[in-house]
């Protein structure tokens, strides 16, 4: 499955070295996740700019400004299919940025994505009435009762004021199972931990749904 990775720290920071130990393990990861990868951004403004190529993100040598908040995501396509730049994630709009990681076996909802996880960030915007985090709990509950089967649901609703994160797993949480860390103001949250000073990282709780407040 995918490898998801969120970086924040309000006095801003370089992505490089996270992004370098992000690679090293989607490379390094018992399931591929070489079929392309993506990455976004706040800019000074905090607005969204994204990064999208079909490379491996290990292959890839792009570097990115300066952020307060960073996102990446490296892919393994279900199936090896629909092996294509447009469904590589962040998935986003002007005011939000999704990144998804999971297998979800029989499900029926109605939502419009040229993959499932493009189905589920429209799920979460479907049930949009000006709480971002009653939405994604919505949609959760809703995926949650029209799916036969879900092995994980991993994913971040990312806006300029907050990212709100579902962590839900059946099975295998050494590898579905989120991490996240927090040292000297910056805070993490990823697939795997990875060596950063002297953080020490926790595993997420499993079947939860809950927001990370930015400062502005």
């Amino acid at each position: 499955m995918c490898r998801l990775l969120l970086v924040e720290n309000p006095g801003g920071f370089s992505p490089y070295a996270h992004l370098d130990a992000f690679k090293q393990l989607s490379r390094q990861s018992r399931e591929f996740q070489g079929h392309g990868w993506g990455c976004a951004w706040l800019d000074s403004n905090r607005q969204w700019k994204q990064y999208h190529n079909i490379q491996p993100v290990w292959e890839d040598s792009e570097s990115f400004p300066t952020t307060t908040l960073f996102i990446a995501h490296a892919r393994s396509a279900f199936r090896d299919e629909g092996i294509k730049v447009e469904n590589n994630m962040p998935f986003g709009d002007e005011e939000n940025v999704f990144v998804f990681n999971g297998e979800l076996q029989g499900v029926k909802i109605k939502a419009e994505g040229r993959i499932g996880a493009e189905k589920i960030f429209n799920t979460v915007k479907r049930f949009y009435r000006n709480d971002y985090a009653e939405a994604t709990r919505r949609a959760v509950m809703v995926i949650n009762r029209r799916t036969r089967y879900v092995r994980a649901m991993n994913f971040f609703v990312a806006r300029s004021d907050a990212v709100h994160i579902c962590s839900q797993f059946s099975e295998q949480p050494d590898y579905f199972q989120l991490r996240t860390t927090q040292w000297q103001g910056t805070r993490i949250i990823c697939s795997h931990p990875y060596d950063f000073g002297s953080a020490e990282w926790q595993c997420v709780d499993n079947n939860c749904v809950y927001t990370l407040k930015l400062v502005n």
